[in-house]
């Protein structure tokens, strides 16, 4: 069995670490715990305004980009299907991919392209100067996402 000056002790230790912690100077064990209280107060208003800088940030970045845009591209016979979809409209986006087409040496076989309300485009891609054979599938993905991703910054730029 414990002895009670066992447990004071351990109880002594414990209110000493709870002072230490939240940096108390009180010397009752009321104090120490209100003070205790007040610190975790604070911790949990520290939460939220973190909590609410990281909302606003994300709201922020969610305004200023008209993304997300989906993007897939399948290798086919004739070379790439690439399909770009966004849910807003996206003036000058068409122009900034084609020209990731070139420069990757695709040339648009047959495309169909909706600029009205939202953005889409399904395009066929396939050998121009030779080099479709050393690009897939993914390299081309890319190159249509990084055209997208410029596009967004400069249409940002625009805007301040």
């Amino acid at each position: 069995m414990v002895s009670r000056e066992h447990k004071r002790a351990v109880l002594y230790e414990k209110l000493q670490l709870l002072r230490s912690v939240t940096n108390s100077h009180a010397l009752n064990k009321t104090s120490i715990i209100v003070d205790a209280s007040k610190y975790i107060e604070e911790l949990k208003e520290k939460v939220e305004k973190l909590n609410q800088d990281i909302a606003a940030a994300q709201n922020s970045s969610n305004d200023q980009t008209p993304l997300p845009v989906q993007v897939t591209v399948e290798t086919i016979e004739k070379g790439f299907l690439i399909n770009v979809f966004s849910e807003k409209s996206c003036p000058g986006l068409l122009v900034s991919i084609l020209e990731a087409f070139e420069e990757l040496g695709l040339n648009v076989l047959d495309a169909r392209v909706s600029c009205t309300d939202s953005f889409r485009l399904e395009a066929v891609g396939g050998e121009g100067q030779g080099q479709v054979e050393s690009i897939d599938a993914q390299v081309v993905k890319q190159a249509v996402l990084q055209a997208i991703k410029n596009w967004s910054e400069s249409n940002d730029q625009q805007e301040q």
